[in-house]
């Protein structure tokens, strides 16, 4: 049989395995410790439905400590990634999972607004450089090719902790209340919190930094692997940046945190008013919100894979985060404006369908031109200053909210914003990969 075609399958063949052990021994442990760390930054919004008439804190108040994370987020994401990329993924994240798990527990110690502010800016700053950190990791395993299902399958979590942690917490606060004299909404804290701590003494030792360290891949995978991302370095354009100077000066970087910021005032905004925002639908218990909760989050994680996995087939990424974006937006916007609030909720969850299918796609998009210790400080500073997105979001709807009494103007102001990310996204100059 000649070479030319068995060469080709036997490629195939190799290729299908090394993906396959990548994405089960790091994606889906990646994706387990993100769901870890999404339940524990938004179960605030479960919280909230004890939690605000026990301490009294208004609509305005809850909308700013809820977005306050961000900021923390923000100012410590750039030096966290950074030392991630100098010390090596394995310790640095698992710090990370450390200290994001005991400032959750400490969640349940609230005792007003100040200690409520001082705790979500606290949890930020543990939690930052988590998710770049994890997306920077990815790019030590995955062939450029390989990286938006990579991707995608890691910001899945983004949904599924809801799909599991809404009801999730949702029953800890119905179960748990009055327990050693304390309410339901502080024993969800910490029983949410103490998993982050524990897999963060598992991560120490299961993550391995870098192919070369493998033992898992078999020696002529772990050679076509290293062949493959060689390449990838080999042929990265001319226009690629490597120095922190030249990231900082780059119009692509500032353009894609805009995309990613305003995108994350709509989503951000709908997580962590989304339990209150269905209570008003009227007649449902915490334990009934808490599965109603979830349902948008089955549509986003669908939307998620579906999209990522067209822009993989073909090689396409602006568009198709620019697209997404956009039907999200609008769908948004028209489920505000619907005479039925049960029809509006059907529409919502075609707008979380597109929402979420923006964050597989977009972390595709960077890695076209950074590299080097610039891609350690790039998608750190892109996801870092992006999280303004998530604090406007949730504190614009907390003020829209208490001014308007109801959450359609908040929805309809919220859903302008993915409108805008796609036309900044349009101006990017971007590739086929």
């Amino acid at each position: 049989m000649p070479t030319s075609l068995s060469l080709p399958t036997a490629t195939a063949g190799l290729r299908d395995r090394v993906m396959r052990k990548l994405h089960l021994r790091i994606v889906l442990f990646c994706f387990l410790l993100f769901i870890v760390n999404y339940i524990d930054r938004v179960n605030v919004s479960f919280a909230a439905l004890q939690m605000n008439s026990d301490l009294g804190l208004s609509a305005q108040v809850f909308g700013f400590g809820a977005g306050i994370f961000f900021l923390g987020y923000m100012l410590f994401e750039v030096p966290s990634n950074l030392i991630l990329h100098r010390v090596g993924p394995r310790i640095w994240i698992a710090r990370i999972l450390v200290t994001w798990g005991l400032v959750s527990c400490a969640m349940a110690l609230i005792q007003g607004p100040y200690s409520f502010y001082l705790l979500r800016f606290l949890l930020g700053v543990a939690e930052a450089g988590f998710a770049p950190g994890v997306l920077l990791y990815l790019t030590y395993w995955f062939p450029r090719r390989e990286r938006g299902r990579a991707v995608a399958g890691f910001m899945t979590a983004t949904v599924l902790s809801s799909v599991i942690g809404a009801p999730l917490s949702g029953w800890l606060m119905a179960s748990t209340h009055a327990w050693l004299g304390l309410a339901g909404w502080q024993w969800m804290f910490i029983l949410e919190g103490i998993p982050a701590v524990l897999l963060g003494v598992v991560t120490l030792f299961y993550l391995v930094d870098k192919p070369a360290n493998c033992r898992w891949l078999a020696d002529d995978e772990k050679a076509w692997l290293l062949g493959e991302l060689a390449r990838d370095q080999a042929e990265e354009t001319p226009h690629s940046l490597h120095g922190l100077k030249a990231l900082f000066k780059d119009s692509r970087v500032l353009r894609l945190t805009l995309v990613y910021m305003l995108n994350g005032i709509a989503i951000y905004g709908v997580v962590l008013w989304l339990p209150q925002i269905i209570r008003s639908l009227g007649g449902l218990s915490t334990q009934q919100i808490g599965l109603v909760s979830a349902i948008p989050f089955v549509f986003a994680a669908i939307g998620l894979l579906a999209i990522a996995r067209s822009s993989d087939r073909s090689g396409e990424r602006k568009l198709h985060t620019a697209a997404a974006g956009a039907l999200g937006g609008g769908l948004l916007i028209v489920s505000a404006l619907l005479p039925s609030p049960y029809l509006g909720f059907v529409v919502l969850c075609g707008a979380a369908f597109f929402l979420w299918a923006t964050l597989g796609v977009f972390w595709t998009l960077p890695a076209q031109f950074l590299s080097g210790s610039a891609a350690a400080a790039g998608l750190a500073a892109i996801n870092g200053f992006a999280q303004l997105g998530g604090f406007s979001g949730p504190f614009l709807v907390g003020v829209l909210k208490e001014a308007s009494g109801s959450f359609t103007l908040a929805l309809v102001v919220l859903g302008a914003f993915p409108l805008l990310g796609a036309l900044v996204c349009l101006s990017l100059p971007a590739r086929r990969d």
